[in-house]
């Protein structure tokens, strides 16, 4: 069996991010899962038999991120990325980000698929427990 990535199932053509002036560069603690969905409807019938409906063939992944342990600095760079009106601007904008758990580390065109929660601890420790990004496509 080959090595596949995410990167492997999305058109060749570069997706261009939104906001492009520098990539989510926050190396996360840890990579929770990377999900490929297709579009598609499960019609049952009443005999347990199932037709499945197929609108479109093209993959739409998601990957889940968590930080345990983060400086005042990185934290704030996450929150920034999701609150800024022109970098995420909450889930409505795009912009770059490195998949680091990839061999090849590839840059993605992404958007926030979920809320950013932040927590700070004494100390100056902080963590987002765990975001959603949604993958547009491959990053320019």
């Amino acid at each position: 069996m080959a090595v596949q990535e995410i990167w492997d199932y999305l058109s060749t053509a570069a997706s261009t991010a939104d906001y492009t002036a520098t990539e989510l560069t926050v190396h996360p603690q840890r990579t929770l899962g990377e999900r490929g969905e297709k579009n598609q409807v499960v019609h049952l019938g009443d005999d347990d038999s199932d037709e499945i409906v197929t609108l479109n063939s093209q993959s739409v992944f998601h990957v889940d991120l968590e930080w345990g342990v983060l400086s005042e600095t990185d934290a704030g760079t996450i929150f920034d990325f999701y609150n800024d009106t022109g970098k995420g601007n909450g889930m409505a904008r795009s912009f770059r980000w490195i998949n680091y758990a990839e061999t090849a580390q590839h840059t993605y065109t992404v958007r926030f698929a979920s809320v950013v929660p932040r927590t700070a601890r004494p100390a100056s420790i902080f963590e987002v427990p765990r975001i959603k990004l949604k993958i547009i496509g491959r990053g320019t």
